[in-house]
């Protein structure tokens, strides 16, 4: 089964399993996610673009800055994505 996320007007295909290796800073657990277990947030600048993600060992809410290419691999892979915008 493989699913479609769209992105513009052009459907992105995605396999059915994608997972994203993370680590926790507070327990130092190393994990894979499904892309369901992470939210990216896209802010004005790098403090404000962030991922993030409970830890399913501790249970801690990790938030971690992203970059450009984070940011590419979480989107093309279906993570769920919050963008924040400045008022004029």
């Amino acid at each position: 089964m493989r699913m479609s996320v769209t992105t513009g007007v052009t459907p992105v295909p995605l396999p059915a399993a994608v997972r994203f290796r993370a680590a926790c800073p507070a327990c130092r657990e190393r994990f894979e996610l499904a892309a369901g277990a992470l939210r990216l947030v896209i802010g004005a600048g790098s403090r404000t673009t962030f991922y993030t993600f409970t830890c399913p060992a501790c249970g801690a809410a990790v938030r971690k800055p992203a970059g450009e290419r984070v940011i590419e691999l979480l989107t093309g892979g279906g993570v769920r994505t919050l963008r924040l915008h400045t008022a004029p």
